[in-house]
């Protein structure tokens, strides 16, 4: 109803027959549930094309590697989001200019392929292709170690700042673009951990080494050295410009 209100659909219908009406099928679920329905969905597929989005390939794709239909799937994850999940989530304009990764294109079928680039060129989105494996190493990198970071400082302020409307009224700018995160739906995000369990926890190490660092010099008051490694992370201005 929510979606219909929204114009975000034009009609509700049972998985069976919203697959048979369509020509693309776009799977926008959590990851732990595309594990069971995107066998299911190819399962019942003829020449349609079967788009997923999700945020982890590699357990995803080596589930459906042998199905018959796996040429009329094409793996994405378009690289623009927000904290927001649902119907009430969509915003005009999200995926302008942003990245969309197509993964293991290789296993897709030619006019299948053809037709999900076309349609996120159109939108317009500049496109990167990944195998599913490198995938899940960078995006443990570049988006899920930071959601970890926004929830472990959510917690951090929770638990040592018992009175909220404190954190409210002194809650900067900054303070917020880091927690924003931390409103992320759990339903969404922990699957994708548990998914991506090993790379994250790879990441996770090297960041626990890295404010174990920062620890250490504040103990000593090191600040010379303290400076030097903020100058370091300064570098990544270099990069993401």
């Amino acid at each position: 109803d929510k979606a219909i209100r929204r114009r975000l659909i034009d009609q509700d219908m049972p998985l069976a027959a919203g697959v048979a009406a369509a020509d693309v099928v776009i799977v926008a679920t959590p990851v732990d549930a595309m594990l069971s329905l995107l066998p299911a969905i190819l399962d019942q597929v003829d020449r349609q094309v079967v788009l997923e989005v999700g945020s982890t390939k590699e357990q995803l794709l080596a589930g459906v590697k042998s199905h018959p239909k796996r040429g009329r799937l094409v793996a994405s994850h378009p690289m623009a989001g927000t904290e927001y999940s649902g119907p009430e989530a969509a915003i005009p304009g999200l995926f302008d200019n942003k990245v969309c990764v197509l993964c293991d294109l290789e296993d897709s079928d030619a006019d299948a392929m053809r037709k999900v680039q076309d349609l996120y060129t159109s939108i317009p989105m500049r496109l990167v292709e990944l195998d599913s494996v490198s995938h899940d190493v960078h995006c443990a990198y570049v988006s899920h170690i930071s959601h970890i970071s926004s929830f472990a400082l959510a917690l951090t302020v929770l638990e040592k700042e018992q009175n909220e409307n404190r954190i409210f009224e002194l809650a900067s700018g900054g303070f917020g673009s880091t927690v924003r995160l931390a409103k992320s739906s759990p339903d969404m995000w922990t699957p994708i951990f548990r998914q991506n369990r090993d790379n994250v926890l790879d990441v996770l190490d090297e960041h626990i080494n890295q404010l174990a660092r920062f620890r250490s010099l504040l103990i000593k008051q090191d600040f010379d050295a303290f400076y030097e490694s903020i100058v370091k992370a300064n570098e990544i201005r270099r990069i993401l410009q």
